[in-house]
């Protein structure tokens, strides 16, 4: 499989091309597909989707794999939408893990999600770093098989003969990762397969939570299957079972990762949550912008929708002062189906401001994707280092190749 990038012109014959002035398209910067859990069951949809809303760059963004690279490229390319090729892991700070402190994960102390933007594609990994994630992989899978037995175990305490098979959920419902929300679906599936009446089904829910009576909308399925998730796989359910510390990595191997693969290290920053409450890690953005200059960190990335406007917009303009590549997605990491489009909590439509950050913020990284398919230095892993018109010169160069996709 080869790249589209790798049939462009030269960058010199590319950097002439013309752009339209205060060209700005809709972009989505992080997206989960199939290949790791996703409220799209197949890749084609997404790209339905985006056409329908609009949305001309977008981001894969699956745990741990790049195994839906090939498909997103070619959807991209028969779709007419921009890809970036992205990728997304749990590593563990174990100093912030004692201290308390809760970085991007608001219930596990130095529990922290990373992203890499802009890998390359065809994926150009070692197997020493290859075989990293291999390990981190294997140890998930693990995890899931055994919440799947505590699983069988609870139903059977419930004499029931409904039965969960890994090899059944991972052909059925997933690509290539099995996780907690596999499971979910899988036994949500199976109850109401078995069980065809609403009062049968409340019953016996109401028997698997141990008497606690659900009280998701029954004609949902993703509401049904967040509470099965909820109550039983996650801390304090009966199928729950703890990853092992040993299996996560540092932030700072993580970035090793996403570096020897080609990308661009960036922190999915969680903000507010609907009380307004803030993570330890992120309170203070002085604080937050030291500790990313510390690990030499220039990319940020948020999920909109989780956040209120006012403080978004005020975030996103302090990094973006900072000099910080930013970009903006909508996760699409759980069985809901919410448009592709970004904004903010509560359907709040994104500032013109906040959508042009965005879309800078998808050519750089649309820029350093063509660069390094030609074998070229993209300069953007030195971006905090680059004054402003090399800074500038990359901008207007992705710019250029969002473009020349577009119109061609």
């Amino acid at each position: 499989m080869e790249n589209f990038l790798k049939l462009f012109p030269e960058p010199g014959e590319l950097a002439g091309t013309t752009v339209p002035d205060g060209l700005i398209y809709e972009v989505n910067g992080h997206i989960h597909t199939p290949y790791s859990f996703s409220a799209f069951a197949d890749v084609a949809p997404i790209f339905e989707m985006a056409r329908n809303e609009n949305i001309k760059i977008l981001g894969i963004n699956d745990f741990y794999t790049t195994g839906g690279y090939e498909e997103f490229h070619n959807q991209a390319v028969e779709n007419r939408v921009f890809p970036l090729f992205n990728i997304e892991f749990i590593a563990l700070d174990r100093d912030l893990q004692k201290k308390g402190i809760r970085v991007n994960d608001p219930n596990n102390p130095g529990r922290t999600y990373f992203s890499g933007k802009g890998l390359d594609f065809p994926e150009s990994l070692d197997d020493s770093h290859a075989a990293m994630v291999t390990r981190v992989v294997q140890e998930s899978l693990g995890q899931v098989k055994s919440m799947i037995e505590k699983t069988n175990l609870l139903l059977g305490e419930l004499q029931s003969d409904l039965h969960l098979d890994f090899e059944e959920i991972r052909k059925n419902y997933a690509r290539e990762l099995v996780r907690e929300r596999h499971i979910a679906k899988a036994l949500r599936i199976a109850i109401f397969n078995k069980l065809s009446s609403r009062e049968d089904r409340l019953a016996f829910l109401t028997l698997l939570y141990d008497g606690k009576e659900p009280k998701a909308n029954l004609e949902s399925d993703s509401s049904v299957e967040i509470e099965i998730r909820n109550n039983l796989l996650k801390a304090g359910g009966k199928a729950f079972i703890e990853e092992d510390e040993n299996a996560f990595l540092s932030v700072d191997a993580v970035m090793e990762i996403i570096e020897h693969a080609g990308g661009i290290p960036c922190y999915p920053v969680l903000l507010d949550d609907p009380k307004g409450n803030i993570t330890d890690f992120e309170a203070d953005k002085e604080t937050l912008l030291a500790r990313f200059t510390e690990k030499n960190i220039f990319c940020i990335e948020l999920i909109p929708g989780r956040n209120d406007s006012s403080i978004l917009e005020d975030f996103v303009r302090f990094f973006h002062f900072k000099g910080f590549i930013i970009l903006l997605g909508t996760e699409h990491n759980t069985p809901d189906m919410a448009p592709l489009s970004v904004s903010c909590r509560h359907l709040v439509p994104l500032t013109d401001e906040l959508k042009r950050i965005s879309f800078d913020g998808a050519c750089i990284i649309a820029a350093h994707q063509y660069l390094r398919s030609k074998g070229l230095d993209s300069q953007v892993g030195r971006w905090i280092n680059l004054g402003p018109e090399e800074r500038e010169k990359i901008l207007k160069l992705g710019k250029a190749v969002v473009h020349q996709f577009l119109k061609n």
